[in-house]
């Protein structure tokens, strides 16, 4: 089978859009994927068997509701161009689109109307999330525009991948009918907790938030936290890895409150090295707000936490509480830094109860591995592609 993947994002850094390709490589079939490029990279690249075509350098500075849009109606344009001619030179079977934006599913208009199949992987709803990113009130007619149009995509693709349940739910009420949307949550390749007793490098306490800087992840109010924790547990250091728009402001932050050589802002790195310092911290957060669009987003580095043995303190978003009890996740109230300060001060001083938590976490977490979600996939693959199996869309 021949299958394009396309999204507004980095391939390397982006494990959900990986771990699809990978799955499909693995058993023979063709993949190339569509995407943006960071300065540095090369434009065209065979990546573990799948060809990248990076056709448009992204920085991540979209403040501006005007700025943001040409960069997406011109990725749009782009990858449509692209995605039309090597359709026609020889054809595609599935067009895999990742939002967000959703509308990108109408790159794939060609293949679409000459028999490919199309799928609409919607990692985050878009509508929520442009309320977020740039304060629109649920009645403002960009906000219901949006609505609509998530109606069209959803319309346009044959069959609808959302990230999890509470979107799923949000979707069917507003969007499509359930028999046309699955969802395929973002989950760990593997389950390995370390050995309990590990040797250690040094004597510090790691704590590690690795992901997106948007103002809804609430990565500024760990910081704050961070702040009043370090006199308690002063080896402590709090690891930041990740890009976005809060990024200047998070460093600014870090200055402000003098904790300079107490916590390290860098860049996002390829998956694979973020799990290699991911299995060496002592504490994961997920400190995301609980209002909005933060509210039901789900952060797929909980899984990869839990995988890997290490204890997470997480905000009680509506998602979170979704799938999480106390006896795996210890809970926060998002948006208040002290007492997420007190979650990570009971997990460094209880070692005993965190331990039961990971130990419930590692048991919780099997359940979730990508094989299982995996088979989901290829299955929803085969049965939009074999014409045995297929079904009006």
């Amino acid at each position: 089978m021949r299958v394009c993947m396309l999204g507004y994002t980095f391939y390397e850094l982006d494990s959900r859009v990986r771990q699809y390709a990978r799955a499909l490589v693995e058993r023979g079939d063709e993949v190339d994927f569509i995407g943006l490029r960071k300065e540095s990279q090369a434009s065209e690249e065979n990546v573990e068997g799948v060809r990248i075509f990076r056709i448009q350098r992204r920085d991540y500075n979209e403040k501006a509701r005007i700025s943001y849009l040409f960069k997406l109606l011109g990725f749009l344009a782009r990858s449509s161009l692209l995605l039309s001619r090597k359709h026609l030179d020889k054809r595609y079977d599935l067009i895999h689109v990742h939002s967000v934006p959703d509308f990108l599913v109408f790159a794939a208009w060609l293949p679409r109307f000459t028999g490919a199949k199309v799928v609409l992987d919607i990692h985050d709803v878009v509508p929520e999330f442009y309320a977020t990113k740039f304060n629109a009130p649920p009645g403002s007619m960009a906000f219901q525009s949006l609505l609509l149009l998530e109606k069209l995509c959803a319309a346009f693709a044959n069959h609808v991948i959302i990230a999890n349940d509470v979107w799923r739910d949000k979707l069917l009420s507003r969007a499509l009918r359930g028999s046309k949307c699955t969802t395929i949550l973002n989950s760990p390749l593997r389950v390995a907790p370390r050995a309990r007793n590990r040797p250690r490098t040094n004597s510090k306490f790691t704590i590690l938030y690795p992901g997106s800087l948007n103002h809804h992840q609430g990565v500024d109010v760990a910081v704050r936290a961070f702040a009043l924790v370090k006199d308690s547990v002063p080896e402590a250091e709090f690891h930041i890895y990740g890009e976005g728009a809060e990024f200047e402001n998070i460093a600014r932050l870090i200055r402000d409150l003098g904790l300079e050589k107490d916590v390290f802002l860098q860049p996002y790195l390829p998956h694979e090295e973020i799990l290699r310092i991911m299995e060496n911290a002592d504490l994961g957060v997920d400190p995301k707000r609980t209002d909005g669009f933060a509210n039901e987003a789900f952060g797929g580095k909980i899984f990869e936490f839990m995988a890997l043995g290490v204890p997470v303190v997480a905000s009680s978003t509506r998602t979170n509480k979704h799938y999480f009890t106390e006896s795996i996740v210890r809970f926060c109230r998002g948006g208040d830094a002290q007492d997420l300060a007190q979650s990570i001060l009971a997990v460094h001083k209880d070692q005993e109860a965190t331990d039961r938590m990971i130990q419930g976490a590692t048991a919780f977490i099997r359940r979730y591995q990508w094989d299982a979600q995996k088979s989901i996939y290829i299955n929803l693959v085969d049965s939009l592609t074999e014409p045995s199996k297929n079904t009006p869309a």
